[in-house]
């Protein structure tokens, strides 16, 4: 993959600027598996609250970034159409094992395990540095 490649498969997030936490793509298999990065700059409003004086990134937004890229990942799929709307359905054994602060980098892994019709099946992990802070089943829908 040339990295055009991989910023065309980011490309295809739906997601506006200000929700999207994926910066990059360092790898993807097309369809079926992915490595993205997400730098937690320390501006997002959702920090100032969580928590005063000690902010992290929270635990819902590591799955949404996890669920991001396993997106990036099934849509890239050459033998199979995009879906359109495609969006979190569903999230089994989620674990938040740890967080990661401002100025930290969340290195982010998603393999598509199944798909049926317009169900996708992901696993997921995210790490901080050689911490795992999530491992998730997710699962994604979208129109065809």
């Amino acid at each position: 993959m040339t990295p055009d490649d991989l910023q065309q498969a980011l490309d295809r997030l739906p997601h506006g600027a200000e929700f999207r936490f994926l910066d990059r793509l360092t790898k993807l298999v097309p369809g079926q598996s992915g490595d993205g990065e997400y730098r937690v700059r320390g501006d997002g409003p959702f920090l100032r609250g969580h928590f005063p004086g000690q902010p992290i990134f929270p635990g819902v937004l590591l799955t949404e970034a996890a669920a991001q890229l396993a997106g990036v990942v099934a849509q890239s799929d050459p033998a199979i159409a995009p879906l359109r709307n495609l969006k979190l359905a569903a999230m089994r054994n989620v674990k938040i094992l740890g967080t990661a602060k401002p100025g930290e980098t969340i290195l982010l892994e998603a393999t598509v395990t199944a798909r049926m019709g317009n169900l996708i099946q992901a696993h997921a992990t995210a790490r901080v540095g050689t911490e795992t802070v999530l491992t998730a089943e997710l699962t994604l829908s979208g129109n065809q």
